[in-house]
């Protein structure tokens, strides 16, 4: 009887644990005041931090810039909230790069299509290869987004306000780099980010 006894403990402290590691372990990128986990660009005059928000604004001449992390990631999951501000928003976030073996999930109107294309992947060269589904329901055009975008080797899929809405592959991706942050070029716009973290898987 003490083995039987043993031999559940010993199952239902290991499905106990399993759970425990099973769940990401979230780190704040983002506190709030300052940029210490980002590469700020040079002469910087699009992100700025106010009462724990980071705001991205164009600049005169609408340059755009794109905020990196300083570290570089594998497989992993990101998630921020978001919130439209002023003009046409065209803004993503890079998993682990910008050029054509990255996806970017968007984030507001793509300049391409001219509509809303928030929580698909662009990819350079390729477009819109899928589009995010039921975004028209979930997305709060004048209230604060939670999204969550997932890199695991060479898929990616994504979340909007807890709902998943998009589950993309992308061959010959690249399988490290830095997580960013778009304020589009040739844009008038203004958006509003915080609560960023990131838990490597």
């Amino acid at each position: 009887m003490k083995r039987l006894y043993l031999f559940i403990f010993t199952i239902g402290f290991g499905l106990s644990c399993f759970g425990q590691t099973s769940e990401p372990q979230m780190e704040t990128i983002f506190e709030g005041d300052n940029l210490d986990y980002w590469e700020v660009p040079e002469n910087n005059i699009w992100w700025t931090t106010d009462a724990g928000t980071l705001w991205a604004k164009s600049d005169s001449e609408k340059k755009g810039s794109i905020l990196w992390t300083k570290k570089k990631y594998k497989d992993f999951v990101v998630q921020l909230d978001f919130k439209f501000g002023e003009g046409t928003v065209d803004s993503g976030i890079f998993m682990r790069g910008d050029d054509e073996k990255n996806a970017q999930i968007q984030i507001g109107e793509s300049g391409s299509l001219k509509r809303d294309m928030t929580a698909s992947p662009y990819v350079p060269k390729l477009g819109y290869p899928v589009e995010a589904e039921g975004i028209k329901d979930l997305l709060k055009i004048n209230d604060w987004n939670t999204i969550k975008a997932m890199a695991i080797g060479t898929t990616y899929k994504v979340w909007l306000n807890g709902t998943e809405v998009m589950n993309y592959t992308l061959e010959d991706a690249n399988l490290e780099g830095p997580i960013g942050i778009q304020l589009h070029p040739n844009r008038e716009m203004s958006i509003q980010f915080r609560d960023i973290s990131v838990a490597e898987l």
